[in-house]
């Protein structure tokens, strides 16, 4: 029986292609909208590394999956954070999808990124702007990038 290979993405093969001019440790990064175009046509499974409580109290994608990347108030990095994430949507799981992360700006799923990719989990993605985005002049984020400022779907417990 042979298998046929599906073709990348192009969001995805120009991300990787710009991570690979830039020196990047992972797959790359794409923007929200191209993430949740993704996922909604089942072409990548979208994982949030924020901790618990970020996603209980500011919000979430519905039907993301859930793998902290660092926990607690102290965000204290989570030293367990690739094997959850091999044994939730890794090829042991039976995915073979690429994985895209999720965290409040991109910074840690960035991180988070590198680490699974360093694990051995090859096809791993960061989502660009994060769930808020960035903090602009007055700290205050979601004003200008961000899974949220795009109108993207999401839900607040």
């Amino acid at each position: 029986m042979s298998t046929v290979a599906v073709e990348e993405p192009e969001v995805l093969a120009r991300a990787r292609e710009a991570a690979q001019a830039a020196g990047l440790p992972f797959a790359g990064s794409v923007p929200p909208r191209d993430a949740w175009a993704l996922v909604q046509a089942g072409r990548a499974v979208l994982v949030d590394v924020r901790s618990t409580e970020e996603r209980h109290f500011v919000g979430h994608v519905p039907g993301s999956l859930h793998v902290a990347w660092a926990t607690g108030t102290a965000l204290n990095r989570n030293p367990r954070f690739a094997k959850e994430l091999d044994a939730k949507v890794g090829t042991k799981s039976g995915n073979e999808l690429p994985v895209l992360l999720l965290c409040r700006s991109g910074k840690r799923s960035a991180l988070a990124a590198e680490a699974a990719t360093k694990a051995g989990l090859a096809n791993v993605f960061n989502v660009q702007e994060g769930f808020e985005g960035d903090s602009d002049e007055h700290q205050q984020r979601g004003h200008f990038n961000g899974w949220r400022f795009h109108s993207l779907p999401w839900v607040q417990d």
